[in-house]
């Protein structure tokens, strides 16, 4: 990572691009701390405590700022779930399918159905908040319908700008917007973590053993992320001769590398979004809806049935995600094209059916290894009495593997046209002064 950005700092484009990007995120950052009125702080964070319920995941989501009650608290978390359920619906409605497929038109009014949605979602969630909160005593300085309409139009106007500068981020800097918002906000819960953790260690609660076995854990899930991230299944594709012109190009072999976690993060993050926002309207109306109380039981993190869900979303997502981002069939027809072909395999559909063969088995090793890092942290809670985010440590390190390949990206584009510069530049003094012979 240091040497892409030593490198990075001599492009200037890219530069931009970069200053764009954390000046950006700097701006989130800052609005984590601008207060909601009418909350007592100290309270709410003490009902949060440390993330043992579904608040405490939320508020490691979005930086600390549902426990500050600022007034980005609902993060960038509705304009997911929004995007997910917009990604859902060209397969069951036949107007938003016909709008994919018109291309870049058709992928703007999608996005303004998701932003009309995030409004939507996040005025759900901010009155389920203030509800919530007033329904806890001494949290609400001046509860009533006062205070539940603020608390709706500031959250849902925190939401909007938390959406537009994740869109900035993706469209002028570095990155996917949505996913460095989430990793900004992970990455500042850190320390208060560590802190518990040295905290709880000072205090007696964790043994010398048990601290050390919470360090080696982290850094072996670190590894481990790394390891299966980086990891690739590349199958040969040999070229036949091929004349162009007058030109003829001898027989060559390439891989076509498919990674082992193609959907990276993102199964993860859309799982959280999905099952929090339940689990969240659970919580908030469960006082004054009884038989929401068995539903909030379900849905506590560690439970079986909750593990069991975020499990069976991360699988399907994962497999969701993979074949929206590479169609065995589309690569089929490219290598067919372009006079390529693997060994063994014909051309065209048996290429397409041995590629979909590969991807379904690399996307369930993908699906076992994601589920494995985020829930398995779940066991040990109640023996150590912290929370070992295993998303919270996927979510870093792939968003950080992935920012570090951009970066790449775009130094060797830069280099590349440099080069096509220089080489034009030569030519241009090579022929310099000669007219027409």
């Amino acid at each position: 990572m240091r040497p892409t950005l030593v490198n990075a700092a001599k492009a200037p484009e890219l530069v931009k691009k970069l200053f764009v990007t954390f000046g950006l995120l700097a701006v989130y950052r800052m609005g984590v701390f601008v207060p909601t009125p009418g909350v007592n702080s100290a309270a709410l964070k003490d009902f949060i405590g440390n993330g043992g319920n579904i608040f405490g995941i939320f508020n490691s989501f979005t930086g600390g700022a549902l426990e500050r009650f600022s007034v980005f608290a609902l993060g960038i978390m509705p304009y997911i779930s929004a995007s997910i359920i917009m990604s859902l619906l060209p397969s069951v409605f036949e107007h938003f399918a016909n709008l994919k497929k018109e291309g870049e038109l058709g992928r703007r009014k999608l996005n303004q159905y998701s932003r009309y949605l995030t409004i939507l979602i996040a005025v759900i969630q901010a009155w389920g908040i203030a509800s919530w909160l007033q329904s806890n005593p001494g949290v609400v300085i001046n509860p009533g319908i006062g205070f539940k309409l603020l608390t709706v139009l500031t959250l849902t106007a925190g939401t909007v700008v938390v959406m537009w500068l994740g869109e900035q981020i993706t469209q002028r800097g570095i990155g996917q917007g949505s996913s460095l918002i989430i990793f900004a906000g992970i990455v500042a819960s850190f320390p208060s973590v560590v802190s518990n953790v040295w905290a709880n260690f000072q205090a007696g609660d964790l043994r010398g053993s048990q601290l050390l076995t919470i360090v080696l854990l982290v850094l072996a899930s670190t590894v481990f992320v790394v390891f299966v991230e980086r990891a690739q299944r590349r199958i040969p594709i040999h070229h036949a001769k091929r004349v162009v012109g007058r030109k003829v190009y001898g027989a060559s072999m390439q891989f076509l590398p498919f990674k082992v976690n193609a959907a990276g993060v993102i199964p993860p993050i859309f799982a959280s979004a999905l099952i929090t926002f339940p689990s969240m309207l659970s919580q908030m109306f469960k006082s004054d809806n009884p038989w929401l109380n068995e539903i909030a039981a379900w849905l506590a993190p560690g439970g079986t049935f909750y593990d069991a869900l975020y499990v069976g979303l991360i699988v399907f997502f994962s497999y969701f995600t993979t074949s929206i981002f590479i169609n065995s069939n589309d690569v089929a027809e490219n290598l067919k094209e372009h006079g390529g072909f693997v060994p063994g395999i014909r051309p065209g559909k048996h290429t397409a059916d041995y590629l979909d063969h590969v991807l379904t088995r690399l996307t369930t090793l993908g699906a076992v290894y994601l589920a494995f890092i985020c829930v398995a942290p779940f066991f040990f809670f109640d023996s150590f009495q912290v929370f070992l985010g295993g998303t919270a440590v996927l979510i870093i390190v792939g968003v950080a593997i992935n920012f570090a390949e951009q970066i790449q990206t775009h130094l060797m584009t830069q280099q590349y046209e440099r080069f096509l510069g220089d080489e034009g530049a030569s030519g241009n003094r090579r022929f310099k002064g000669r007219g027409p012979e």
